[in-house]
């Protein structure tokens, strides 16, 4: 038996940034960019608002003209009318002033907006009960962007707040990476569809294949399923390297265990070169980890046990999207703060990620360790999140605080 050579988990990272890039890009229009990422840096092409405005309804001033107003003694200004929304400000002399409402165009003599309920308006004759600084309630060109600035990062996902933002801009479409394609294949002899309903003594439902493909959707990609793969080596290699063809990102499910029944990594080795990069990752649940790059595409052997499979597709097959779709700033995992309910041990020199169950007290969250084999599923469905415990600790001690990630 072949002892395995473990790599750390932050060194299979850097493998990852430095033997896989992003995918082509392609142009869009801005209805279907949603979830994509930018292939291309934006700059403003404008002055973002183009002319100053109101942040209130209120009325346009000069705000010299009531330096020193107050409910005992009044500034009066003239009010020669209204700023009609999406119309050219009048212009405003010395003492007067025009309504103007929230978004609506300033004067160009205007430097401030005091709000309707600071005033008292009898006939044409503005009383202002109140002063205002110059600049107050106002918005100015160019205050939310300014032209020639950098609007978006090549690199940044766009989500609707950035989709506004190039539709505020009058940008129709822009280039982005191209969405990997996922192919997945289940692998072994014990292995049925999930479908099946009668099961014959030995076999087991392939409960992977939905639960990856869906993580794989949530991570923005398109997949494909190519079934289950028989233990039998040319029909292995033959229909993994009609995949590989078809797809950016090929993964296998089960099959990378230390075993003489294990072809996944034979079958790496001769889909392309330089092949097997990794060939097991310190990190538990998921240490029977395989990838490979085959000219120049990523292939990922996951271990066969749902927990260890979910949890190493979460982390590095995500890692591997990411790094397809051209993602470039660093993602934050949702995460929520709670107190350890139990004490912890874990092995130095491995990261550990362990399951939590969050559950309310009188004192605030407690973090619940939701303890199984690799193997029974019963341990993810409880779960609300992950709790790592990094290589350098021996475990963590009841009644610490801890940060969970929540499970997606």
């Amino acid at each position: 038996m072949k002892l395995m050579r473990v790599t750390n988990p932050e060194d299979v990272f850097n493998i990852i940034s430095e033997h896989f890039a992003a995918l082509d890009k392609e142009k869009l229009s801005l209805e279907n960019v949603g979830g994509y990422y930018l292939a291309e840096t934006i700059y403003v092409p404008e002055d973002v608002p183009d002319f100053n405005r109101s942040t209130v309804d209120g009325y346009a001033v000069t705000a010299r003209d009531t330096f020193g107003a107050g409910e005992g003694m009044p500034a009066m200004l003239e009010c020669i009318g209204e700023v009609l929304m999406g119309r050219t400000a009048p212009s405003i002399k010395k003492g007067q002033c025009c309504l103007v409402h929230t978004g609506g165009m300033l004067p160009a003599e205007a430097d401030a907006v005091i709000m309707i309920e600071d005033t008292e308006l009898t006939g044409s004759m503005l009383q202002c009960l109140r002063q205002v600084a110059p600049g107050e309630n106002v918005i100015h060109r160019g205050e939310d962007l300014k032209k020639g600035d950098v609007s978006l990062f090549k690199g940044r996902q766009l989500r609707s707040p950035e989709v506004g933002m190039l539709a505020s801009l009058g940008i129709t479409a822009v280039d982005v990476h191209r969405k990997p394609v996922v192919g997945f294949f289940s692998t072994g002899d014990e292995l049925v569809d999930y479908s099946k309903r009668e099961l014959k003594p030995g076999q087991i439902r392939d409960s992977n294949a939905p639960a990856l493909l869906y993580l794989a959707e949530q991570n923005g990609a398109a997949v494909k399923y190519g079934g289950i793969l028989p233990d039998q080596f040319d029909t292995f290699l033959e229909q993994s390297r009609t995949m590989l063809e078809e797809v950016d990102l090929l993964v296998f499910s089960g099959g990378s265990s230390v075993g003489t029944r294990d072809y996944t990594a034979r079958t790496m080795q001769e889909l392309g070169k330089p092949g097997l990069l990794v060939e097991g990752i310190s990190i538990q649940p998921g240490k029977p980890t395989l990838l490979a790059n085959c000219n120049g595409k990523p292939v990922l052997g996951l271990p066969g046990h749902p927990v260890s499979a979910l949890n190493i597709f979460a982390i590095f097959g995500k890692s591997i999207l990411d790094c397809l779709a051209g993602r470039k700033e660093k993602q934050f995992k949702p995460s929520i703060k709670a107190v350890l309910a139990r004490n912890i041990s874990s092995r130095s020199g491995r990261t550990d990620y362990v399951r939590i169950k969050l559950e309310e007290t009188p004192d605030g969250l407690s973090a619940v360790p939701v303890f199984g084999r690799s193997g029974m599923l019963r341990t993810l469905a409880e779960a609300d999140g992950l709790l790592v415990i990094p290589a350098e600790k021996e475990g963590l001690s009841n009644g610490e605080q801890v940060e969970v990630e929540i499970w997606e």
